[in-house]
């Protein structure tokens, strides 16, 4: 991650100074991949083609909030540790974990297909990040991390769900 994650502001957080810089190169990478996603999940959203056009348009925007939210929480908690979040495009495009959306599908299964790949790839990070937070001794940050895997496995059932058939 950016050296930049490294150098801490003055607070009275009581986390030691190593274990607040720990987390907050953690929330910097997860950040990256959640900025990453949202524009995935956007880029399906807008170039979904098919039978089931307005119900994944509708849910893919829903995925796109929900990332949201949790690139806000993530943002916000690395600042709280005395960090400054590193959530620009150019940032979450260098260091995003994540693989490249498909830029060539259109039809509704393809996208659900390759989204659904992504959010699992993202929600296997965010329980890596809750090992790693816990392993530094932040229980915030770690529950942050929970948080954002339970929310995460949800939008996954969700997106899944449209291509888990047996016809």
């Amino acid at each position: 991650m950016d050296s930049r994650s490294r150098s801490l502001w003055p607070t009275q957080n009581d986390l030691p100074e190593k274990v607040r810089a720990g987390a907050v190169e953690l929330l910097n990478q997860q950040l990256a991949d959640a900025l990453d996603l949202a524009l995935q999940a956007k880029q399906a959203h807008w170039n979904v083609k098919g039978p089931n056009f307005i119900a994944l348009h509708e849910l893919f925007d829903e995925v796109v909030e929900a990332l949201s939210e949790h690139a806000d929480d993530l943002a916000e908690r690395a600042v709280e540790l005395g960090g400054t979040a590193l959530g620009t495009a150019r940032v979450a495009a260098k260091t995003s974990r994540l693989a490249e959306y498909p830029l060539d599908i259109s039809s509704g299964r393809d996208h659900v297909i390759a989204l659904s790949a992504a959010i699992a790839a993202f929600g296997a990070t965010a329980r890596a990040g809750i090992d790693a937070a816990t392993a530094l001794g932040d229980a915030n940050t770690t529950d942050l991390f929970t948080e954002i895997s339970r929310g995460v496995d949800k939008l996954l059932w969700k997106v899944e769900a449209h291509a888990q058939t047996k016809d």
